[in-house]
């Protein structure tokens, strides 16, 4: 008798296919498209029709964790990375605080040293977005109160270097492996919006669901906006053309396995740099060239880290090569006569990863929930 039976849609990153997918869909879609799964189906050199079946079938199986239109919310919101000395007993319930009830901190980490270092107290590390008009002060003194804190350092992000995550194009990397040109410099201004852009803004940045991976997956986005879809992309488009927007991406759940047991990545590694005063840009570029890196900022992380004022990102399956990755950096900048008078490596432990909100309204709302009169929290 015939088979009939239709085989089960791969859903795991090692799957040909897949990787191709992934490839290109992590962080090689950058801006507003109007239809961003043919741009994907595209560059993967695959039908329009396989990259929609796959993308729904890795989103329903959480092998994909989102699948958005991201925005560069450090020129919408005021930002920083923020790092919290709180009490062992009281850090996990601090984390889930951070991770579960408060919308604002997107990244939320749990950070150690391999040895007592400078910082190496400050264990819960968060990248948080206050909206436009609120203070990130007296929201971190909110915060510092609710998880039982006893200190915090906020580390505004001064010039971004590298932003990409692309974490199945980066397996197998060979340590040093780095762009011909320096790396890009990308300021963080806040960009004034009108009422018009928050609209198209709001149902923009939220996630699709399974349903929504199909050709147009504006239409019904723009409906909620109240707008026709040429209104919709126009409005998008001005707001690409402004540097608001950023790529559309699908993000893996890179720190739990898949349902196949499959780790995109196990170990999360924060480098920090000291270099001299003034040429925090120069190094910043040189270090940004590294592709294993999946962020590279400027940020300065005063007398509690040493000093240091350039920090990245970069992940991987094995500690020994990220390690490796972080010394053939140091290679690189002892080689062009960069001085880096202090280096240190902080790794991630129980993480959960969130966009944040960045809407002045949704704030607004939060505060009121939580009772807080929103006026007391303003700038």
């Amino acid at each position: 008798m015939l088979d009939t039976t239709v085989p089960p849609v791969p859903i795991e990153i090692t799957d040909p296919t897949n990787a191709r997918i992934l490839a290109v869909s992590e962080d090689r879609i950058s801006g507003f498209l109007l239809d961003p799964f043919a741009e994907i189906a595209r560059l993967a050199e695959l039908d329009e029709a396989v990259v929609h079946e796959r993308l729904r079938a890795m989103l329903a199986a959480g092998t994909i964790r989102r699948i958005r239109q991201t925005l560069m919310a450090t020129n919408l919101a005021p930002g920083a990375l923020v790092a919290w000395r709180i009490p062992a007993d009281k850090l996990d319930a601090g984390f889930d605080y951070l991770s579960k009830e408060e919308p604002f901190s997107g990244h939320v980490v749990i950070r150690s040293t391999d040895a007592e270092t400078p910082g190496s107290g400050y264990r819960l590390w968060t990248t948080l977005k206050v909206p436009q008009g609120f203070s990130m002060t007296k929201h971190c003194d909110l915060l510092m109160q609710r998880i039982g804190a006893d200190g915090y350092r906020v580390m505004p992000a001064k010039r971004l270097f590298a932003l990409g995550v692309g974490h199945v194009r980066r397996r197998g990397m060979e340590p040093g492996s780095k762009t011909e040109e320096l790396g890009a410099v990308m300021d963080t201004n806040i960009v004034a919006l009108s009422d018009l852009d928050w609209r198209v803004l709001e149902p923009l940045k939220r996630e699709f669901t399974v349903d929504e991976i199909t050709a147009n997956p504006w239409e019904g986005r723009a409906a909620e906006a109240g707008l026709s879809l040429d209104e919709f992309a126009r409005v998008a488009q001005s707001l690409n053309e402004r540097k608001v927007i950023g790529r559309f991406s699908t993000f893996l759940e890179h720190v739990k396995p898949s349902t196949g047991g499959t780790r995109v990545t196990r170990y999360n590694a924060l480098f920090h740099w000291r270099v001299p005063e003034g040429r925090e840009i120069e190094a910043g570029r040189e270090i940004g060239r590294h592709h294993i890196l999946t962020h590279a900022y400027w940020r300065e992380g005063g007398p509690e880290f040493a000093n240091v004022n350039i920090m990245a990102v970069a992940h991987g399956t094995d500690k020994a090569v990220v390690l490796e990755h972080k010394a053939a950096i140091d290679a690189h900048l002892e080689a062009i006569g960069m001085p880096v008078s202090y280096t240190n490596v902080f790794w991630g432990g129980r993480s959960e990863i969130k966009p944040s909100e960045i809407s002045p309204s949704a704030y607004a709302e939060w505060c009121r929930a939580t009772g807080i009169d929103p006026r007391h929290m303003r700038v």
